[in-house]
């Protein structure tokens, strides 16, 4: 059996009392038009929390410092192809979310965290949830 390297993705539950912000995809040919948690990948030679860190300035121009990083959940995916996902919490970062993309993302939303949009990419809301009843890890997308 050979080795396999793993794409990291990096996701953050940015929080504002119970409430998280999502961005609508558009454009990119993976799940448009569903709503997904500002999200990356990260980069050769770069840790977990620098590839958040910088994931969020690209994508909604915020500022977190990496100790305001919470890791809630871990999840190992398939969706379009295998990889690992780090999701972090934030409830502490300096700026107002904007959209920076937008020709990837047609939409900024603060949802109920509790009450989360049908139209959500499977992984990312299986990865709340997961996170919301306090499970660290989970695996998803594999028929078991």
């Amino acid at each position: 059996m050979s080795r396999q390297h793993l794409t990291g993705d990096v996701h953050v539950l940015l929080k504002r009392d119970n409430t998280i912000l999502l961005l609508k995809r558009a454009n990119t040919g993976y799940e448009d038009g569903k709503y997904h948690l500002p999200a990356g990948h990260k980069e050769a030679g770069e840790t977990v929390s620098n590839a958040t860190v910088r994931e969020m300035k690209e994508e909604i121009g915020i500022d977190i410092n990496p100790n305001d990083l919470k890791l809630v959940h871990v999840m190992h995916h398939l969706s379009n192809n295998e990889r690992i996902g780090f999701f972090f919490e934030a409830t502490h970062f300096s700026g107002e979310p904007v959209n920076m993309e937008p020709n990837k993302c047609s939409e900024l939303f603060w949802a109920d965290i509790h009450h989360l949009p049908e139209n959500m990419v499977p992984y990312a809301k299986e990865a709340i949830l997961k996170s919301l009843a306090g499970d660290v890890y989970s695996e998803f997308g594999w028929n078991k």
